[in-house]
């Protein structure tokens, strides 16, 4: 099992988001605690990390931590 840091910036966003919304971003992270590479991952080109598809938002990460954004 990992743990999942989510960086200030996200948390901030998260705030934000609908509820909706933010009930499957929250799953989705909840699931990256088991699984850090889920089906669907893609990896950043230029950078190190990888990014998740939750509905219009991206999840970014690294190795440690979580930032997330809008795909809109």
């Amino acid at each position: 099992m990992y743990q999942v840091v989510i960086e200030k910036q996200a948390q901030k966003q998260l705030a934000k988001i609908s509820p909706p919304d933010y009930a499957k971003i929250v799953a989705a992270l909840k699931y990256l605690a088991g699984d850090p590479r889920p089906h669907g991952y893609k990896n950043l080109k230029g950078r190190p990390g990888y990014r998740i598809r939750v509905g219009d938002y991206h999840i970014f990460t690294k190795s440690r931590t979580i930032s997330l954004r809008s795909s809109s």
